[in-house]
């Protein structure tokens, strides 16, 4: 046991902040599945969620200062982890792909066809949302934070968050059906 592990997570954040990256490796390792699996759902792919994840913990560790508390580090932490997915799925959607460069294997290509067009329809769907209902299903869904985590998140009440959620969900269903 090191004395990394005997602090507190404020203590951690703080001596992160003053520039100990070992201590912000404390702070994120009980945190890092959960971050892999928000990269991963958004992004449908194992290598792209890998660079979303390494693109999120830079993120955080370059702008630890600018966590300001009013919301769980866990809530700043996990809205930066599904905006580096998204960007990385923006990034993947906007390659181009080469034909000659796809495998010769049909069904397999249909397979990813298929996966990769159920995807782009969840993005498109999610992308007719206003933004704070989208933040809300992100941070729901993606997040798996709580109505109160959100409400701290967005500002608003948990009666706000439900109500954006559910209306989320049914402008989402009617862009899917």
């Amino acid at each position: 046991m090191t004395v990394l592990d005997a602090l507190d997570d404020d203590a951690l954040l703080e001596r992160a902040r003053g520039g100990d990256a070992a201590a912000f490796d404390a702070l994120l390792r009980p945190r890092r599945t959960r971050l892999w699996s928000v990269c991963l759902r958004v992004v449908g792919d194992r290598q792209d969620a890998e660079d979303a994840l390494q693109d999120a913990l830079t993120a955080a560790w370059l702008h630890l200062g600018s966590f300001r508390g009013e919301a769980r580090f866990d809530t700043w932490l996990y809205r930066i982890a599904s905006n580096a997915a998204l960007a990385v799925a923006r990034r993947r959607r906007e390659r181009a792909v080469d034909p000659h460069e796809l495998p010769e294997d049909g069904d397999l290509l249909r397979d990813h066809a298929d996966q990769v067009a159920d995807v782009d329809r969840v993005r498109r769907a999610l992308a007719t949302l206003p933004e704070q209902f989208r933040e809300a299903v992100v941070l729901r869904e993606l997040a798996d934070l709580t109505y109160e985590e959100i409400a701290a998140h967005q500002g608003v009440g948990v009666q706000t968050v439900k109500s954006r959620l559910n209306r989320a969900r049914t402008q989402l269903a009617a862009a899917l059906a």
